[in-house]
């Protein structure tokens, strides 16, 4: 069992997460046939920005309210290699927070679901001059009090 990256409280939302499923592509393999290991934040990409879509949270949906969510930390453990053609599927796990960041933890596993890749990233959200929130801005406390009420379903797997 691995330690968890988020602490969760008593009240706290269930945790929201999805889904993706993919191949490894050939120019994502390095020269040992590997999946070279710069690949794996986009990975986690595609997974994240499947799961804020579905959720009216993604990237231009915050750009049009004014708001950046530039990744202030990526954390990767890589347990086991991937190869060319290999089938994976990226979970993404988006944990409660009331603060002015995203925590998501991701999840790779291969086609038997054995895992081979864990990590998060930790994202800041900033107005367009880059300028720190203290607070989650309106857009962004609007989905939190829907996430809260129970609007949302915990799994969202495609």
């Amino acid at each position: 069992m691995r330690k968890p990256y988020f602490s969760y409280k008593i009240n706290d939302p269930a945790s929201l997460s999805d889904k993706v499923r993919r191949k490894i592509r050939f120019e994502e393999i390095d020269c040992l046939g590997i999946v070279w290991h710069g690949r794996y934040p986009s990975f986690f990409e595609d997974a994240r920005t499947n799961l804020f879509d579905s959720y009216g949270i993604g990237y231009m949906d915050f750009y049009k309210n004014g708001i950046l969510a530039p990744i202030k930390k990526i954390y990767i453990d890589y347990n086991r290699s991937l190869y060319f053609q290999e089938e994976i599927t990226i979970e993404v796990i988006l944990h409660w927070t009331e603060a002015a960041k995203i925590n998501l933890e991701y999840i790779i596993r291969d086609s038997k679901e054995n895992i081979t890749t864990t990590g998060y990233t930790i994202q800041l959200m900033t107005d367009i001059k880059q300028n720190i929130f203290l607070y989650p801005p309106t857009f962004y406390l609007e989905f939190l009090e829907q996430w809260k009420s129970g609007k949302f379903t915990c799994n969202k797997f495609v």
